[in-house]
């Protein structure tokens, strides 16, 4: 309904005649309208609310003739309330329209058991549960210290689920806790009471669109407004200055343009001030002190006290009166609050409206578009610098002002440092009914010994993605081994102007995954030798009663070791109820050490570790085996670390690594060996995602670094995963797939993505000129010698030639039904025709584009036309389809990939490779996917052919499997686990200058 304007009136006291506003009366009740005009027609007709007479005092108005023998107005703010809880419900509504299941939550937190804080928490809840939010009451013991109260409001700031917190005030504690330090532990976004300091300041400052206004204050505005009262040029007198009440209300009413005077114990002639007052607020804690003649004829009264008076009609010998004098009020003002039902409800209303406010941002933040994130400029350089001298010429933003532009709360980063943090797992849950962005794999024609630059493709395209398209993207990379860093090959973190920096932080121990995944593998290692030994020094007896031993009087069974009792069909659970039979099941592993196929690890390049003899010292008897050392990346746990989806999840794989078989040919599991929790415990952080940033200031995660041939060769899955939630629908994820499609992309999509349930959306080829000759017939490519003059001239009729490794690889990727972009990485050698020449190529293989990039030599800019490509092809259909279905038998699997992916004729099967096969089959592994380890050079199983050879079988020396990861890998050919080191490695090239503390010749 329209309300006429406000307009100048006069008010007659005897002689007394004196000019103020006056709002039209707004009645504030569920009378009907007829009604109304009843009582202003009739004021001897009374509504329930407004119980009083008055002597007669004339206003006078353009609009009509108003006299003071009207009824007051009672305010009732219950009504209101239940309004606005109405309201307030149906906004939940919507959400969940948007969201299904999305519900405000709102946690209460109580330290005691305070009488008058249970009714009002009580009261809170019941309206949370009528708005359809979710009320949470966490009550806390009298002795609950300090720190356990700060402990459990972190708790409650980490919680995606609360979008509301207060702390019940007053605390009913036997402990010293510092109430305004309490207060301030709040998450300033979920302090819903609006009493943080944060808040608190932004009030003062008028920052109102930015803050949360404490809820009694925000409650008395809108009891204000809905008398029908524009606060506007009026005067305005708040008696009480309290950081709940009274300070924040004169600030919000000064913010809405009133003229306000703040009233307290010192105030000379209150009750002057008071009646001067357009709209009068009482916040002062004193029974009935606020008189009739203190009050201007006509004023709007919001009484926020409330007080217990003697009063001997009630059956408590009291009753609840505010700080007003009601009866007196009710005789003078326009507008009145009653106590109880005025202020009371409203407060606890405007407590669940600011929480649904605060859920409905909440919400936008999830479905947001683009990120609010600030780029880094490059700065280039021709000829370009060496790698390192191009990232540490870059000052990377610090990484907690990264994280808040790209969504992350502060609760769910953990800094290592300036420039790199863990980012927590709970940001799934958070963001779990955001829909995914976009999903590109990045892989590669069948490579050089070189490299042809999938690293620094994928960081290009995302500083294009980002930093030229403004586009939400995140790069999703591996961590590199330092066997590599100070071996011959290198760093990892892409090269010249597409790179991950700090570079040296990346390349080196970043925030020491695999040094963690060292440990567990280790761990592992060593208990398996104990167990040995042990098994083989003791008796069954002997054995069992130091697995499971007295302790206080009691023995019983570990949760691991009833585990091992359920995998042995033993259904008893007392210790002393065992058989001898069973005894001496349980407590011997009886591992065949000729079946072992867990080694020790360590990362570092190092050839005597190839081949070694444990157990030489006089104090394990005798008890000898020869093992070997892996590289820590080739460690079964670094192919956990990169499948695992959950913390859970983790737990489960790591428990179930096969690591022998018994003398029964029984898999003997770390479970089985009672590691799998401490194993978990170990990778606990490692499981965490590590976020850095590119040259061009765009997020990376770069998570585990499993090696591509006997493991799968790809970044997390819980990084792809974080990533596209935070990215959002309309963003983008760009990950790397280790060594040429036939390798790392295939195993991608058959492993990676059958686990993570992902669908990918593009795949990106990369190919480079001189790779191209190679397959074409060129000269042979070796690592650290000059490239042959046929690399470095124009010679279209090679790279056609070699064109047959391109056609291959891109129907490799159309085999998954996933639209394929060729990136040509170019090189200063590369000519305008031979690169036209593999565009047209490329189109007529059925790639969706193929674009010349120039990324290394001018970052993000020289892949934009990269970037609108992919965004083209991500905008394509998805028929995305696996190569084939677990179920099939082992040896059909193997095959698919062998004729489908590398073109052989079959395979050929070893005595031992079948006999691995059958034992796996009989173990119940069958169904796991395959993860081919072969040459990277070749299609085939020999590095020499190249291009695209047909016509060949593929040899399979053996099958092994990692059953914690869960694949099973078939050997083609020797695969070495433990790198060399060259005769000059990149070691010789790196230092630390001692002032700066700078590393130099890092590449």
């Amino acid at each position: 309904m329209l309300r006429p304007a406000l307009v100048t009136s006069f008010v007659t006291f005897g002689n007394l005649r004196r000019s103020f506003p006056v709002a039209p009366r707004a009645f504030a009740s569920t009378h009907s309208a007829k009604d109304r005009r009843a009582e202003v027609q009739d004021p001897g007709r009374r509504s329930i609310n407004h119980l009083s007479h008055r002597t007669a005092t004339t206003v006078h108005t353009s609009e009509k003739l108003w006299t003071d023998d009207m009824p007051a107005q009672v305010i009732s703010g219950k009504e209101i309330a239940a309004g606005i809880r109405a309201k307030l419900r149906e906004e939940v509504q919507k959400m969940q329209e948007v969201v299904p299941g999305y519900r405000p939550g709102l946690a209460v937190v109580q330290v005691g058991n305070d009488e008058a804080s249970n009714v009002y928490i009580r009261m809170k809840m019941k309206a949370a549960e009528e708005a359809g939010m979710n009320g949470r009451h966490i009550k806390m013991p009298q002795d609950t210290t300090q720190n356990e109260l700060v402990t459990q409001i972190n708790q409650l700031n980490a919680d995606p689920g609360v979008h509301g917190m207060i702390i019940q005030l007053p605390l009913d504690t036997t402990q010293p806790i510092d109430s305004h330090l309490v207060l301030n532990t709040i998450d300033p976004a979920k302090d819903v009471d609006g009493l943080h300091d944060v808040n608190s300041a932004k009030l003062a400052r008028g920052n109102l669109s930015d803050c949360f206004v404490p809820c009694t204050p925000r409650g008395c505005l809108e009891l204000i407004k809905s008398a029908g009262t524009d606060v506007d040029g009026k005067n305005a007198v708040v008696v009480g200055r309290s950081k709940i009440v009274g300070a924040p209300m004169s600030e919000l009413l000064t913010w809405n343009h009133a003229t306000v005077t703040v009233c307290h114990s010192h105030t000379k002639d209150l009750d002057q001030v008071c009646r001067q007052a357009d709209i009068l607020v009482v916040a002062i804690g004193r029974a009935q002190m606020v008189k009739g003649s203190w009050i201007k004829p006509g004023a709007v009264v919001i009484d926020c006290g409330i007080n217990s008076i003697p009063d001997a009609t009630k059956k408590s010998g009291k009753r609840l009166v505010g700080d007003v004098d009601y009866a007196e009020a009710l005789e003078v003002a326009s507008a009145v609050t009653p106590v109880p039902g005025g202020v009371g409800p409203m407060t606890v209303a405007m407590l669940m409206q600011n929480t649904v406010e605060n859920a409905q941002k909440a919400l936008q933040k999830y479905r947001a578009s683009v990120w609010n994130i600030s780029y880094l400029p490059l700065r280039l350089k021709t000829p370009v610098p060496s790698d390192i001298e191009v990232a540490t010429a870059q000052t990377p933003k610090n990484v907690d002002d990264l994280a808040r532009e790209i969504g992350l709360q502060p609760h769910e980063v953990d800094l290592y440092g300036k420039k790199k943090a863990k980012v927590s797992l709970s940001v799934l849950d958070r963001l779990k009914d955001v829909p995914n962005g976009k999903y590109v794999v990045v892989t590669g024609i069948t490579p050089t010994p070189l490299g042809e630059g999938k690293s620094t493709t994928t960081i290009g395209l995302t500083q294009a993605l980002g930093a030229h398209l403004k586009k939400n993207v995140f790069a999703c990379v591996r961590q590199p081994s330092q066997g590599p860093t100070f071996g011959i090959k290198g760093g990892a973190a892409g090269g010249g102007y597409s790179q991950v920096i700090p570079m040296d932080e990346f390349n080196l121990h970043l925030t020491g995954d695999i040094h963690a995944i060292t440990a567990a593998n280790n761990l592992l290692a060593a208990a398996i030798d104990a167990r040995i030994f042990h098994e083989s020094t003791q008796t069954d007896k002997a054995l069992y009663g130091r697995l499971v031993p007295t302790k206080d009087g009691e023995r019983k069974f570990s949760p691991i070791q009833m585990k091992r009792l359920e995998k042995l069909g033993i259904t008893k659970t007392n210790p002393d109820d065992l058989t001898e039979e069973e005894v001496a099941d349980f407590a011997r592993l009886d591992i065949d050490k000729s079946t072992i196929t867990w080694q020790r690890v360590i990362d570092t390049n190092d050839r005597y570790l190839r081949k070694i003899t444990v157990g030489q010292s006089p104090t394990e008897k005798g008890i000898t085996r020869e093992t070997n050392f892996d590289i820590t990346v080739a460690s079964e746990i670094m192919a956990v670390l990169a499948l695992t989806t959950s913390l859970a999840d983790m737990r489960d794989r790591l428990g179930r690594m096969v690591v022998a078989s018994d003398t029964k040919g029984r898999p003997v599991t770390a479970d089985d060996l009672g590691l799998g929790g401490a194993l978990t415990v170990l990778m606990k952080d490692a499981i965490r995602p590590n976020l850095m940033q590119n040259l061009e200031g765009t997020p990376v995660f770069v998570h585990a670094g499993p090696f591509a041939n006997i493991a799968h060769g790809n970044s997390s899955v819980l990084a792809d995963k974080i990533a596209l939630k935070l990215v959002g629908p309309n963003g983008f994820v760009v990950t790397e797939a280790g060594f040429g499609a036939d390798i790392g992309m295939e195993k991608f999509f058959d492993i990676k993505c059958r686990y993570s349930g992902l669908v990918p959306h593009v795949v990106v080829l990369v190919a480079t000129i001189r790779a191209l000759k190679m397959h074409g017939g060129g000269p042979k490519v070796t690592a650290g010698t000059p490239l042959p003059r046929e690399y470095k001239e124009e010679n279209i009729g090679l790279v056609e030639a070699g064109c047959s490794n391109l056609k291959k690889q891109i129907e490799n990727a159309l085999h998954f039904g996933i639209p394929v972009v060729v990136a040509i990485n170019g090189f200063a050698t590369d000519t305008e025709a031979e690169m036209q020449a593999v565009i047209q190529k490329a189109r007529e293989f059925g790639a969706f584009d193929a674009i010349i990039c120039s990324h290394w030599a001018n970052g993000g800019a020289g892949a934009a036309d990269l970037a609108q490509a992919v965004e083209r092809a991500s905008q394509q259909p998805s028929n995305f389809q696996f190569l084939y279905d677990v179920k099939l038998p082992l040896e059909e699997k193997i095959e698919t990939i062998a004729k489908k992916i590398y073109g052989a004729d079959g395979i050929e099967l070893s005595e031992q490779a079948q006999g691995a096969i059958n034992r796996y089959k009989s173990q119940g592994f069958n169904d796991l996917p395959i993860c081919m380890a072969k040459t990277h050079l070749s299609l085939s199983h020999d590095a020499e052919r190249k291009g695209a050879p047909s016509g060949f079988t593929l040899p399979i020396r053996d099958v092994r499997a990692s059953v914690g990861a869960g694949f099973i890998y078939p050997l083609v050919g020797t695969m070495s686990t433990m790198p060399g080191l060259p005769t000059r490695p990149c070691f010789y090239d790196i230092d630390l200058d001692p002032d700066t503390e700078e590393v130099k010749g890092l590449f």
